[in-house]
């Protein structure tokens, strides 16, 4: 069974489907080896960790392809990757679609924002018409090499033009042949549930919960009670492991030595265990000379 297929069972079973983000075949790594299922490329981290930059829309397409097709040699799980607004008009969404396909893309995210876009938690964004984000999303699903790659329709109309809106929004990507929608930041589970009432049954949808923003971040069987079929956590690997960097770089710079964080890291030994290592280099031994 491919991914793509894998996750669209996933979001028919009961429940919902929890996908930590990541933003490198490491983290790919190790969130498999924890018990996940399903994973979220997000631009957003690999903004704060590949360019030390926020999420303003200066990671291109490229870019996260590339991103997209180191997880893949590295994992089989099913990948939902961040697709902003598409990096540009019709055009560019079809390039996108079959870039990130063949790259190893289970789901793409697209999103209403004028370019350049920024995180869906920051103030200031601007949305294209309805009528241009429901032609992009036409284009998605026209260019889908398999049927099963699902497309996701987020709208950021709840900060600019309020939650009803957002709503008609929703309404009209779903016309328009959205496979999964996400209405993103709303700020009450009062909102949550009526973006439920409206769509649950018609088909899944998306929640984001960030770690500080703008909606309230809740559990996710709690999340599943409401009626939602996939939460994500885009950024919070990357929160963690800024404060772990910053506590280890301080003791460094202090110590002179890693000495005293060595609790609170893998030894050579360990690391190589961890990656496989060894079962690597045996495996090689029978194109040897």
């Amino acid at each position: 069974m491919t991914p793509q297929k894998r996750l669209r069972q996933q979001l028919s079973d009961d429940g919902i489907v929890v996908a930590p983000g990541i933003y490198d075949a490491f983290g790919a790594m190790m969130a498999e080896r924890a018990g996940f299922e399903t994973l979220y490329l997000s631009g957003a981290s690999i903004s704060y960790t590949q360019l030390g930059s926020p999420d303003i829309g200066l990671v291109g397409m490229d870019e996260v392809a590339g991103v997209v097709g180191r997880v893949r040699e590295r994992v089989d799980l099913p990948i939902v990757v961040d697709g902003d607004a598409g990096f540009g008009n019709a055009l560019n969404v079809q390039r996108t679609i079959g870039v990130f396909e063949r790259n190893g893309a289970s789901a793409i995210q697209l999103e209403d924002q004028q370019l350049p876009k920024r995180c869906g938690h920051l103030d200031g964004k601007n949305l294209v018409s309805i009528g241009e984000m429901s032609g992009k999303i036409k284009a998605a699903t026209d260019s889908r090499a398999d049927a099963d790659t699902i497309i996701i329709a987020r709208t950021d109309a709840v900060a600019v033009e309020g939650f009803e809106a957002a709503l008609e929004r929703s309404e009209a990507y779903l016309e328009a042949g959205a496979d999964m929608l996400f209405v993103e930041a709303v700020k009450t589970e009062q909102e949550m549930r009526r973006v439920v009432a409206q769509f649950a049954g018609r088909l899944p949808l998306m929640v984001n919960m960030v770690e500080g923003g703008k909606t309230p971040v809740m559990p996710a069987k709690h999340l599943a009670r409401i009626g939602f079929k996939l939460v994500i956590f885009p950024g919070g690997l990357a929160r963690a492991i800024a404060k772990t960097m910053s506590a280890y770089f301080e003791s460094l710079q202090q110590e002179g030595t890693t000495a005293p964080f060595m609790d609170d890291m893998l030894n050579f030994t360990q690391l190589n265990d961890l990656l496989g290592t060894q079962k690597i280099l045996d495996g090689s031994q029978k194109y040897e000379d």
